[in-house]
């Protein structure tokens, strides 16, 4: 499905298979001492004080939301272990709109009353106090995307009855409300429930839920016998909302081949968000910690915790997109002098997978253009971990994460996955051992994503990864872009972290 992409919806459930045989790229070989030692000094105990951190603000927040107390509390932890570390960490400043859920409810009130299963629609407007009450009436084109798809009817204090399919869920609610309705219930064109987004706020929307295909084709079966009433309610906190990105790098390596790692630091609203993500925070934190100490390094590496991922992968589109239109005002490349993207979501999931992006699509075929030197990004995770003897899969290179803003713009990506509301399978039982049949995390998006949904195995696995690709790259991306950096002078650019925009508002 095309999905527009400022307004995709957070990380979804990702397919996961055993990798084949297929061969991977060859790569420069890596300095195996210093790996090691980079490997050694990030340590599973210090990434998980990190995340002991982290659910300390969420216990006093309520949760690390992008636009909450609790998100800049977690910013000020990461900004403080960075300075004492000796970077200089900036802020990137963006605005998103900021949606909550209050409460919803949808009922038939005739020619029988009982409620029915649904799901309201993310950035759904709020409806008046007690909901919305009027007549179902579908439209003539069943998508509902457009005033045709209505013929001139209207639908004055109705409730629109409409097909998913053709066009995004907020067209169908704007064109709802163009011809009347007073809400819009859209059903699902395939089997399953019906959990969608408007992808943003729009005064022209009216309140929306989603409900399976099966319930849509027995209501419509209704409204041709004769009139079918609803009641719908939806309550939401809604508003316009600044949050930031925060954005560190070495002081040393070349400016113009710089190897970046990103997390997403925001959580969901519904609880801690300790794997989701907070695993992968902790995780890059303790790397850039640990890769202060090292003297010198060929190659810049600049580390980024991205807010508002779960609002639509906003932090890192307004990065990207920053960064684009600094290099078409400036004629720089600014965007061209990063190697590569690692993307880091989700490194600790109880009941996990050690997965791979599979950019060389070996067992996926990729749903999105996957940029050159990707699969060699993917190579450097592959061959540490086939060289130590670790157990690997490919996970869906499906651009669902904050690596989608890079690679829709050229950038080579990789990253690392354990899993999320996918369900694990005795193939992936017999290589990381858990519980086939069940999600690799069992508490993604729920209260329950707290310190004890962490699986501390999963969890040392990854941040070795990390912490190696991170340390290889500094030294060599040749593989990777053709650009061999040994030996290149490891001056400061002559703009202090050029990439964060300074023209961003406060």
């Amino acid at each position: 499905m095309q999905i527009d992409r400022r307004r995709l919806a957070a990380l979804s459930a990702a397919t996961i298979l055993l990798t084949t045989a297929a061969a991977t790229p060859a790569l420069a070989k890596p300095n195996p001492n210093n790996s090691k030692k980079l490997t050694r000094a990030v340590t599973v105990e210090a990434v998980h004080d990190h995340l002991e951190a982290f659910q300390a603000l969420a216990d006093e927040y309520d949760n690390r939301a992008s636009g909450t107390p609790g998100y800049e509390a977690g910013a000020d932890y990461v900004e403080a272990q960075l300075r004492a570390a000796g970077y200089e960490p900036q802020r990137q400043y963006f605005e998103f709109d900021y949606w909550e859920l209050q409460s919803a409810t949808l009922e038939q009130t005739a020619p029988v009353e009982r409620e029915l299963a649904g799901t309201p629609m993310e950035y759904s407007p709020s409806a008046p106090a007690g909901g919305v009450s009027g007549e179902l009436a579908a439209p003539a084109g069943p998508q509902g995307c457009d005033a045709a798809a209505y013929a001139g009817a209207d639908l004055t204090g109705k409730i629109a009855l409409v097909q998913r399919g053709t066009c995004a869920f907020s067209a169908k609610a704007v064109a709802a409300g163009a011809a009347g309705a007073a809400g819009v219930i859209i059903y699902n064109n395939g089997p399953g429930e019906l959990n969608g987004t408007y992808g943003g706020l729009d005064d022209a929307q009216v309140p929306g839920f989603g409900i399976t295909q099966e319930l849509g084709q027995e209501l419509l079966g209704q409204v041709a016998a004769g009139a079918v009433t609803v009641n719908l309610d939806v309550q939401a906190v809604s508003r316009r909302e600044t949050t930031f990105n925060v954005i560190a790098e070495t002081g040393t390596g070349r400016s113009d081949n710089v190897v970046m790692l990103g997390a997403h630091l925001d959580g969901v609203i519904e609880g801690p968000g300790i794997n989701d993500n907070g695993s992968g925070s902790a995780a890059i934190l303790e790397t850039a910690i640990q890769l202060a100490e090292v003297n010198k390094l060929n190659n810049k590496v600049r580390f980024a915790w991205w807010g508002a991922e779960e609002n639509g992968l906003l932090g890192s589109w307004h990065y990207v997109d920053d960064l684009v239109a600094r290099d078409q005002e400036n004629g720089t490349d600014e965007l061209g002098n990063i190697a590569t993207y690692l993307n880091f979501d989700m490194v600790a999931s109880p009941n996990h997978v050690i997965g791979v992006y599979d950019a060389d699509e070996s067992t996926h075929e990729a749903p999105v253009e996957v940029p050159t030197g990707s699969a060699e990004s993917e190579a450097v995770f592959t061959g540490y971990f086939d060289r130590i003897g670790q157990a690997w899969v490919d996970t869906e290179f499906s651009g669902r994460s904050d690596y989608q803003s890079f690679i829709s713009n050229g950038v080579p990506a990789s990253g690392l996955f354990t899993g999320a509301d996918g369900v694990k399978t005795l193939e992936e039982v017999t290589l990381f051992g858990g519980t086939a049949g069940i999600t690799y995390d069992p508490n993604y998006h729920t209260a329950q994503d707290d310190l004890a949904n962490v699986d501390l195995e999963a969890l040392d696995v990854m941040s070795d990864a990390i912490a190696h690709a991170a340390i290889t790259l500094a030294q060599d991306t040749a593989a990777i872009n053709g650009k061999h950096s040994a030996g290149k002078s490891g001056k400061p650019h002559p703009r202090e972290l050029l990439p964060v925009g300074d023209h961003d508002a406060a």
